[in-house]
């Protein structure tokens, strides 16, 4: 069955934003919510259990707590959650995880952002575009965020999120950011969080740490980032040409 068990039930917040991390094209969104994550210093909030998500234990270095590879954060101050993901979400567990957690950002009237690589050859700062849903689109107007140069499709527990909301008329953002198609992309995460998330969110995150770590962070992540290229495609968050969909 699918649930979300709240750690802290006092929790005050007034219609939040949620920023959305689980990993997809060139780990974006993850890199971007879990720089979010420790800038803000955000609290362990809520775990996600779904049937067909990993029965995993994640740990930390210097740390012996354990707690399940799909988290939700939170910052009052901010009024701000965050989803954070440690696992790859396969396609049995799509749908569920995206019904569940649908069902629950409704119910407690939350924005929900969600992020996507798409891949991209590139020298220069990546391009940045949103979607929306049911009116949300203003958002992406009010913060300047340009229209999708061309037909697309965003794929994977993203585009499950998207697809979910958009069949409820339930208003969600979504950011696309140009990508590596073949590695971590700290840079791209950096163009999320500078120029999609923190004016929607109206939270200020330095990323010099993240462009500095760059090269660390693709060294870290690229075993998680390959584990991804082997997912199939309809298991792993990512936007595409709507061109190569077809």
């Amino acid at each position: 069955m699918a649930r979300i068990r709240l750690r802290e039930p006092d929790v005050d917040l007034d219609s939040p934003t949620l920023v959305e991390g689980f990993p997809g094209l060139g780990l974006v969104g993850k890199i971007a919510t879990d720089h979010l994550v420790e800038e803000l210093e955000m609290r362990y909030y809520a775990s996600v259990h779904c049937e067909e998500l990993p029965r995993i234990g994640v740990y930390r270095a210097d740390d012996r707590a354990i707690r399940p590879p799909v988290r939700l954060y939170v910052s009052e101050e901010h009024d701000l959650l965050a989803l954070q993901s440690d696992a790859p979400i396969t396609s049995a567990a799509v749908g569920d995880v995206a019904e569940c957690l649908t069902n629950w950002l409704v119910d407690r009237d939350v924005l929900p952002i969600y992020l996507s690589g798409l891949p991209a050859e590139r020298d220069d700062r990546p391009d940045l575009y949103g979607v929306a849903t049911a009116g949300a689109a203003e958002v992406l107007e009010t913060h300047d965020v340009p229209v999708p140069p061309e037909d697309g499709v965003i794929a994977g527990p993203t585009g499950a999120l998207i697809n979910q909301a958009a069949h409820l008329e339930y208003g969600c953002v979504g950011l696309v950011v140009g990508s590596s198609p073949q590695f971590p992309d700290p840079e791209a995460a950096s163009v999320l969080l500078e120029e999609g998330i923190g004016p929607i969110a109206d939270v200020d995150v330095d990323v010099s740490s993240l462009l500095e770590r760059a090269e660390e962070i693709r060294e870290q992540r690229e075993a998680f980032a390959q584990r991804m290229q082997e997912m199939s495609q309809g298991e792993s968050t990512q936007a595409q040409p709507l061109r190569m969909y077809q």
